[in-house]
């Protein structure tokens, strides 16, 4: 009963492992890029320098100054060369400490074993610090983190990046997002996001909302056009919109006009952000809560005579309300809880029904009848019965 499955439990951890293992391809592909053009660049530069010397075309002064230049550039790409290292090492620390915290796993072979209790607080801790970072409480997160020492499990960073960009659309600025779309460009392709596109078009609609129109149609020409292949439809109102003011009533330019649209972006944005790193749309916390609300729930924990005080969703006020749009936890085996003992029902203390229908442990019907002279009270009705005419029952 206490068995676990550390395979599914691994299958669950997925975006634990994927979150650093993306940011460091992502980190690595940035400098890649970034050492390959400026290396082509120097490199040009001095072949260019090296010719004007060799027809004796180069100054000597001019000279100096090319080569100062090109020292500088050099000095500079060796400190963003170091700044990669850095980001780059601290991704394979993070990704080094998470298949380490996986790997205690290895070991466990049932849920009480204090490895098992000790990766559980682990990761309960890390599902909190997930929900405060979703949440935009980001101190509070990294407060959390450090006392727990585990910095290297949560994705704090990521976080924060992400809280910029939503900040700056907040402030109904795109270009922030817009950089981060240009850095994301093939990864988004395959998500087939047009973020990127409404980004373009919500600088659009702002462009026509201060009555700059002409400046609107020569944006429109430069960054809608492109897009006319999957979005003509919306190009089309986009152009419409330039004859209709910001208070108009008229769909669907009522709505391109409506600041709302900058929420949408910022749901947007979360949601391809997430897609990216394979994060979960909603928070672990709740992902869990579910899970486990459901696991619990049954027919009879909205039955006001039924309800048992230690069960979380018979709980109406709290929990019970959370679980409501649940389904119900499917059993295959059942296990069946005496309501007076609290005590499972087997073959060694099996279930017994009075005349009424209620059923009873053998263990509480016997302790009762030794107390009462021979007789039961059912604790539901007050009705009492001879303990000869209870009835066994078995569990199918």
């Amino acid at each position: 009963m206490n068995q676990i499955n550390t395979d599914q439990i691994v299958d669950l951890e997925q975006p634990f492992i994927k979150v650093p293992y993306e940011q460091l391809r992502k980190s690595f592909r940035l400098s890649s890029k970034y050492l390959e053009k400026e290396l082509a660049d120097l490199n040009d530069k001095l072949q260019q320098c090296a010719k004007a010397a060799q027809r004796q075309e180069l100054p000597m002064e001019k000279a100096m100054t090319m080569m100062d230049d090109m020292i500088t550039r050099m000095e500079k790409l060796q400190r963003r060369i170091k700044r990669f290292q850095n980001e780059e090492a601290n991704h394979i620390h993070r990704l080094d400490a998470r298949l380490d915290n996986l790997d205690m796993l290895s070991t466990v072979t049932s849920a009480k074993s204090p490895m098992f209790q000790k990766w559980s607080h682990i990761r309960l801790n890390r599902v909190i610090v997930d929900y405060l970072l979703r949440e935009g409480l980001t101190t509070t997160a990294k407060a959390l983190a450090e006392e727990n020492g585990i910095e290297p499990l949560v994705d704090i960073q990521l976080f924060t990046q992400s809280e910029k960009v939503e900040e700056s659309l907040e402030r109904h600025s795109c270009q922030e997002c817009l950089a981060w779309c240009a850095e994301n460009r093939s990864n988004l392709k395959k998500l087939k996001s047009t973020l990127e596109f409404n980004l373009r078009l919500q600088e659009h609609i702002e462009l026509v909302r201060a009555d700059k129109r002409l400046e609107a149609v020569a944006y429109a020409k430069t960054y809608l056009v492109p897009w006319q292949a999957t979005e003509s439809k919306h190009i089309m109102d986009a152009m419409g919109l330039l004859v209709y003011k910001k208070d108009t009533q008229c769909e669907p330019f009522r709505t391109m006009y409506d600041p709302h649209r900058w929420q949408e972006l910022v749901a947007q944005f979360r949601a391809d952000n997430y897609a990216l790193c394979s994060l979960t749309s909603h928070p672990l916390l709740s992902i869990c809560l579910q899970a486990g609300l459901s696991a619990l729930k049954t027919c009879q924990c909205y039955q006001d005579d039924n309800r048992n005080v230690n069960c979380p969703v018979c709980d109406q006020a709290i929990f019970g309300q959370l679980a409501k749009s649940l389904p119900l936890s499917h059993r295959g085996n059942s296990t069946v809880v005496c309501r007076i003992t609290g005590h499972i029902m087997n073959e060694d203390n099996p279930p017994l029904m009075l005349p009424n229908g209620r059923v009873y442990s053998l263990e509480a019907l016997t302790d009762m009848a030794e107390q009462s002279n021979g007789f039961v009270t059912c604790p539901k009705t007050g009705q009492m019965f001879r303990l000869e005419d209870v009835k066994k029952v078995f569990i199918s």
